[in-house]
């Protein structure tokens, strides 16, 4: 006669059994386990257990193990179970995602539920939540692009620098300039939202004239000093910081940071920064223009109240710009920078590493196309179209002191006076 395993309670466990078994709001199968144990800790088989609460001891045998390995807390759920056969094989998934990621279909940039549908012979809701699963969004795209900077490390360790530690009695003003912004005025009266429908817009236009903003943004308490002008030459810069000098109290230190735009290189910009020596100059690295905390500032400008505006003339556009910044610094809240400069530089090596892997689309054409080009200069001139794959046609291009093939053959011109 095989014996089963006995179970030793604690005073602390069989307390916690006891008020499981008692519980009014407790499950019945819950209860029923609670049961089950305590009876068998006090020592009896589980023939014996179940002939007293009249279930199989097949079933007392299976809540005895449970508690022995998990203990109470295996009591108050289920184990987990297989469910059904998927009818999707974990090949054609992988499949699935290998094509999404890796290759494109025929005559198109990018797959979509019923293409990649078609490929694989699986439903277009099957290949949604595949790619919802694994958190792949083939339809969208983002802007991104890698700085080419040698300096890149240094200059985004003196910029992030700058915003997690800022100097002591010190100004850090992040700078730039958001240039070209029309006044745009509508053809037409948009219609008020309802329900069911948003606010419109026509979709043409009338430009009143354009403005630039040059806009400082205080790192510490986002602040904004701002100031509009027609154009944005290294005169107009100069403007602006003599404004910002003028504005910050004399015994600051300011550190300014801005893009490598060649206004702010300017031969007068930098004979005026070595005339005024409390101000320190970081510029951001090549294409990263990111690091520059003002351009979250614009983006905010721009959606609340640029964007959608109607305005008539450009004085209306200007006085909207000094109200929304006016409004901005009644209640002012910096932007906190959290990422620090080592993160942002594994990225940036992960994301090398894998450009390089990359052939260069355009440099691949070019190279077919030159190729085209000299292997074909003796022969007549025409147009050249090159091989499948590349989906594009190069004319061909007379080398100087030559006449094209048109113009060689082409019949010469009746005197007709003659």
């Amino acid at each position: 006669m095989r014996v089963a395993s006995a179970i030793a309670l604690s005073e602390e466990t069989r307390l916690r059994l006891e008020k499981l078994a008692r519980g009014r709001s407790t499950p019945v199968r819950i209860v029923q386990r609670s049961r089950i144990v305590l009876l068998a800790g006090d020592g009896l088989q589980n023939k014996q257990i179940a002939e007293r609460m009249e279930v199989a001891p097949r079933m007392v045998a299976l809540w005895r193990n449970r508690f022995l390995t998990l203990g109470v807390d295996g009591l108050l759920r289920d184990a987990s179970r297989p469910g059904r056969t998927p009818s999707i094989t974990t090949q054609t998934v992988t499949q699935i995602i290998e094509k999404t990621t890796q290759s494109k279909p025929a005559n198109a940039t990018h797959w979509s539920r019923s293409t990649m549908a078609r490929e694989a012979g699986v439903s277009e809701s099957s290949v949604g939540r595949i790619w919802r699963s694994h958190g792949l969004k083939p339809h969208r795209v983002t802007s991104f692009k890698v700085s080419n900077d040698p300096l890149f490390a240094d200059k985004l360790e003196a910029i992030v620098g700058l915003y997690l530690n800022p100097p002591e009695h010190a100004l850090v003003l992040s700078v730039d300039e958001k240039s070209q912004i029309q006044a745009l005025d509508r053809t037409q009266p948009g219609l008020p939202m309802k329900k069911g429908r948003g606010a419109t817009m026509t979709h043409d236009y009338k430009r009143n004239g354009t403005t630039t903003l040059f806009a400082a943004l205080n790192v510490a308490s986002g602040e904004v000093y701002g100031l509009c002008q027609q154009k944005h030459r290294h005169q107009e810069w100069l403007r602006f910081l003599r404004m910002i000098d003028q504005t910050v109290p004399a015994g600051k230190e300011i550190y300014l940071i801005c893009d490598n735009y060649s206004t702010h290189k300017h031969e007068r910009v930098q004979r005026w920064l070595e005339k005024h020596k409390r101000f320190h100059v970081r510029f951001t690295p090549t294409s990263a223009s990111w690091l520059n905390m003002v351009e979250r500032f614009f983006r905010d400008i721009t959606q609340n109240r640029i964007r959608r505006g109607v305005f008539q003339d450009l004085e209306q556009l200007i006085m909207a710009i000094g109200e929304y910044i006016d409004g901005h610094n009644q209640n002012p809240k910096p932007f906190i920078w959290t990422a620090k400069a080592n993160d942002i530089l594994e990225k940036v090596t992960r994301a090398r590493a894998v450009l390089n892997k990359c052939p260069s689309v355009w440099r691949t054409t070019l190279e077919i196309a030159t190729q085209y080009i000299l292997d074909r200069r003796d022969r007549p001139k025409k147009s050249v179209l090159l091989p499948t794959g590349t989906g594009r046609e190069v004319k061909s291009v007379c080398r100087p002191g030559t006449r094209s093939a048109a113009k060689r053959n082409s019949p010469k011109p009746i005197d007709r006076n003659r």
